[in-house]
């Protein structure tokens, strides 16, 4: 599960949002999409980015298998699914393109995909770098936060057996 929020997984690479993303644009390459799911996937106004999400990864094969999306993904998704609150789609395409398994996967792509988890464009070896570095960054982050707890841990442990002994003295000297 990814835990990052909105602003601090998006990918601008793997998806970028354009605002131009009103107007889909359909290469000769792409299939036209089904009149039956997109009347089926309309969107509830006020849904929430991690519930499209969640939408996206049951209808789409490129979001349930994490494959890399192909570039201007945004279009695709506003012409299947015309209701579509841009700001809701551009948070649920952070959260996925910032997730460790779609890193994971950008890393070592070769080739982008769409909606249907068909092969699109080469991924260019700047954006595996991208994904390597991001993918670098958490793990830094983790441990750091890891080695901050132990210290701390281990701070209030000594601070523990400090009042510990201080108590032992402060009792055997009382007595007396």
């Amino acid at each position: 599960m990814n835990t990052n929020t909105p602003a601090e997984s998006v990918d601008t690479t793997a998806a970028p949002a354009t605002p131009d993303a009103q107007q889909p644009t359909q290469s000769p390459a792409e299939p036209a999409a089904p009149a039956a799911p997109a009347a089926a996937t309309a969107p509830a106004s006020g849904q929430s980015a991690r519930s499209l999400l969640k939408q996206l990864q049951q209808e789409y094969p490129a979001f349930r298998d994490c494959l890399p999306l192909s570039i201007g993904i945004d279009k695709q998704l506003q012409a299947r699914m015309p209701g579509l609150d841009k700001k809701t789609m551009r948070a649920a395409l952070g959260i996925h393109t910032g997730s460790m398994r779609y890193l994971r996967a950008m890393e070592k792509a070769k080739v982008r995909f769409d909606l249907d988890g068909t092969a699109g464009a080469e991924v260019p070896e700047a954006h595996r770098l991208h994904a390597k570095e991001q993918l670098q960054q958490r793990f830094k982050k983790e441990a750091d936060r890891k080695k901050a707890e132990r210290d701390a841990a281990l701070e209030e442990e000594n601070n523990r057996k400090r009042q510990e002994k201080l108590q032992a003295l402060a009792s055997k000297f009382s007595k007396t």
